[in-house]
């Protein structure tokens, strides 16, 4: 019965845009409530297609759009799990919001917006085939672009909306050279299609790449990966990230944590068969995503706006979930299961933090943790709310971050045995640093002495009760999910008979123990329950114990660390004595590595303004140069010609005979030698 009414899911909140954008500036803070209940209906949709589907259906619905292609619905555990998640998270977003966004003058504008943003990234989730999946992409972009640049007349605003539109439309290219690739390849194919199968669609992909030459797959992961890359802001298409929240805080929520940048994790767990198939297509993906979490995590220690921090650390989790999805090279689709999962749980104390951060900036207002300190004393609930997802985040046991994170740590371990170990390496020193940053950030502004004057109020419970809910989720959400989600996750692919040990052997891939993906698959969901598990005749062998009790030591040493320098009761050291102000690996952190010099001072100054002149010289020059010539001689041509039209017709008669004794001549000469 629910699954009938799916498009509901997105059909609610484009209802929700249209109210507000039209009647919101003259209902109370711009009609937000409209917001909130069209999403809280999607929650209860997708709640009641959960019950009706799991735990082994799906949801498929198609229907004609144009000449040789449908537009449809398909929803699977992989985008079921997703739906759920985005309709709770950002429920909670949109409630926060109405009070967060109480007396602005823009809110009915924003709200419109943000209505819009949600149905796009569910269109985007539900989508079955990559055309109708790339429109709803591009419509996430755009709301991206309207929302960060919300406060217009805010220079800075404005220049984040545009820096994050022009560097996503560089993944876009490459993700729809990708989709271009893959249509040419499949046509090739001259496929007999079933009735309501169609080029691009999900099921026809998967069941087709074993198909299609292996150069050719990896040249189409690499553009679909390109279009995820910039998505979900992985090196070296990040830049635009941490500006994003030029936006208000609830825009900064929304796209770290269950929006905009979990698209391009999405797509890419979407097409894992296709990267599983493609020669170095997971390798790619795992070195990109764990180098990014490295790379950012470094960031994050030196920056001083509290969004920014959370902006930084956000780069660098979506870069787990990359490698998370990469060493699916050595254990197969059960990568999906865990790197979605760690999407799932990150998408709650991401956006319980983002939300505290705002709690927090609401009542002090300013971004800079050197302005606050001692805010704990005020904002109780607030404080310990952003302990919950902080201790969440830095991986500390028990909570979600826990049972996620630490997770992809340890895949990532069996697939440095197998194949190598730098992401494994990558991801330990990027799991300690972001345990340092992310207490850094929590002791600077809870802890110690007041360092301004500010409001001493908590925020009212408009905005409290969302940080209570996502506390609790990012508290137990790991434990009382974990073996379930992976359960049920690494039934997606079994829906359309994908054959794992086939795109192995396409791949290149050695699967542990040389039994394929699906042994590798059913070895790993067993091994995340901690049993033992055979894998086809085999024993499955653990772990060994001091890999399994790395992640713990790693947070723990994290906070620890983090204490003893920015905690007051236990403080023992003095950042300013490890590095000074002029330090230059303090600097080089400090300028973001100077991609900003780098991309403006160097690539767009240097390249792209070189370019561009060369560019215009041969337009100039060559171009118009030829035209211009060719035009000048037609018209010297004319002018010749024109003169011998002189209006007088004594002239037109001789030229007339002449003409005549001309043709004479030519035709006796030619009869004298036989030519006619």
């Amino acid at each position: 019965m629910y699954a009938d009414y799916a498009y509901l899911i997105v059909a609610l909140p484009v209802l929700a845009f249209l109210l507000c954008l039209f009647i919101g500036w003259r209902l109370p803070v711009g009609g937000g409530f409209i917001t909130v209940l069209a999403t809280f209906a999607g929650l209860i949709l997708s709640l009641g297609i959960f019950s009706e589907i799991y735990p082994g259906e799906i949801v498929h619905q198609s229907m004609p759009w144009f000449a040789n292609f449908n537009v449809g619905i398909l929803i699977d555990p992989l985008a079921l799990v997703m739906l759920l998640m985005i309709t709770f998270v950002v429920t909670l977003i949109h409630t926060y919001a109405n009070g967060y966004m109480k007396g602005d003058p823009g809110a009915a504008r924003y709200f419109a917006e943000a209505a819009l943003f949600t149905a796009s990234m569910l269109g985007l989730v539900y989508a079955d085939n990559l055309l109708q999946l790339f429109i709803f992409w591009e419509l996430v972009g755009l709301c991206s672009y309207l929302l960060i640049g919300f406060w217009y007349r805010k220079p800075s605003a404005a220049a984040a909306a545009k820096k994050a539109f022009l560097t996503t439309r560089v993944g876009d290219v490459l993700f729809l050279a990708g989709i271009i690739l893959l249509y040419n390849n499949l046509a090739s194919l001259n496929l007999a299609l079933k009735p309501g199968e169609y080029l691009l669609q999900f099921p026809v992909i998967y069941a087709n790449l074993a198909s299609i030459p292996g150069d050719q797959l990896t040249l189409i992961a690499l553009g679909l990966l390109g279009g995820a890359v910039g998505k979900s802001g992985q090196f070296p298409l990040h830049v635009w990230l941490p500006d994003a929240m030029e936006g208000p805080t609830t825009v900064s929520a929304m796209i770290h944590a269950a929006t905009m940048v979990t698209a391009g994790v999405y797509l890419v767990a979407r097409m894992f068969p296709l990267f599983y198939a493609a020669p170095h297509g997971l390798t790619a993906v795992a070195a990109v995503g764990a180098f990014t979490a490295l790379f950012a995590a470094t960031m994050g220690l030196t920056a001083f706006d509290i969004k920014r921090v959370l902006a930084f650390s956000t780069v660098s989790q979506l870069g787990f979930m990359m490698a998370g999805l990469g060493v699916g090279a050595a254990v197969g689709a059960f990568a999906v299961g865990v790197s979605i999962f760690h999407l799932i749980g990150h998408s709650f104390f991401k956006a319980l933090l983002f939300l505290c951060a705002g709690s927090v900036i609401h009542a002090v207002n300013t971004n800079d943790m050197r302005e606050m300190g001692g805010v704990g004393k005020y904002m109780k609930w607030t404080m310990y709310t952003m302990l919950i997802g902080s201790l969440s985040l830095a991986g500390f046991p028990l909570f979600t971050g826990f049972f996620s994170k630490d997770e992809i740590i340890v895949i990532a371990y069996e697939y440095g045995t197998m194949i190598n170990f730098l992401p494994y390496i990558f991801l330990v020193l990027a799991a300690v640093l972001t345990a340092i940053y992310t207490f850094r950030m929590w002791f600077s502004v809870f802890t110690g002495k007041e360092r301004s004057n500010y409001g001493k109020h908590e925020s009212p419970w408009v905005m409290l009760g969302p940080l209570v809910l996502l506390a609790v989720f990012a508290f137990g959400f790991g434990y009382v999910a974990q073996d379930d989600f992976y359960n049920y996750l690494d039934s997606n692919f079994e829906h359309y008979d994908v054959d794992f040990v086939q795109l192995a052997g396409i791949g290149g891939h050695e699967i542990e123990g040389g039994h394929g993906a699906e042994a590798a698959e059913g070895e790993h969901a067993a091994a995340a329950e901690g049993e033992q598990a055979a894998g086809e005749g085999e024993e499955a062998e653990g772990e060994p114990w001091y890999i399994q009790i790395l992640p713990i030591i790693v947070a723990i040493g994290g906070i620890l660390t983090a204490a003893f320098f920015y905690w007051d009761k236990v403080k023992k050291f003095d950042p300013s004595q490890v590095t000074g102000d002029k330090d230059p690996l303090r600097q080089t952190l400090l300028k973001g590595y100077y991609q900003h010099e780098i991309f403006t001072g160097w690539f767009a100054e240097t390249v792209v303004y070189g370019t561009a002149l060369i560019c215009n010289m041969i337009d100039i020059k060559l171009v118009d140069g030829w035209l211009n010539w060719l035009s000048a001689w037609v018209m010297g041509f004319a002018q010749h010609v024109r003169k011998v039209q002189t209006g007088i017709v004594q002239n037109y008669v001789t030229a007339l005979v002449l003409g005549v004794v001309v043709l004479v001549v030519v035709i006796t000469l030619a009869r004298e030698v036989g030519l006619v």
